[in-house]
């Protein structure tokens, strides 16, 4: 497959490479997609999600681990989308988070931009270094690393 096959990955196509569900899944769509090499995952934030009743309940705030979660999930879409889909079924699982920083909170009604970018990929290892932006400000960032199995 080429690297620019979509330039998008919707909620389905999504929910068919990622194990991740509700209320786990932290992203709604992938956009700017050119091949694995980059990509924006997007979040929308919203009151009803389960982490806000306590986190914290007069001031919610998206926790920064989610945050850090959506990094990784939309680098994994990115990795799995370009495989053939007579590979065998594969799960993502995290080597590494380095360098984490978390600048500004993310809350309710702010839209997560994930903005990531692939660093390198050795074999079934892969690392990712993303920046999560609301409204254009840098939130957080780090360098993630991956490990692909085989089901």
């Amino acid at each position: 497959m080429s690297g620019d096959t979509l330039a998008v990955a919707e909620i389905r196509e999504i929910l068919r490479q990622l194990p991740h569900r509700y209320p786990f899944l932290m992203i709604d769509r992938v956009v700017d997609i050119h091949g694995d090499e980059r990509g924006i995952g997007i979040k929308n934030v919203t009151i009803n999600e389960p982490q806000f009743l306590g986190h914290f309940p007069d001031n919610p705030v998206m926790p920064g681990v989610l945050v850090i979660e959506g990094m990784a999930q939309t680098a994994c879409v990115l990795s799995l989308r370009l495989m053939e889909p007579r590979e065998k079924r594969r799960t993502v699982l995290f080597l590494t988070i380095d360098k984490a920083k978390f600048r500004k909170p993310a809350m309710p009604g702010d839209t997560i931009e994930y903005h990531m970018e692939k660093v390198s990929r050795r074999r079934s290892m892969f690392w990712y270094r993303g920046e999560a932006k609301v409204g254009g400000d840098l939130i957080a960032e780090a360098v993630l690393g991956a490990y692909l199995t085989e089901d």
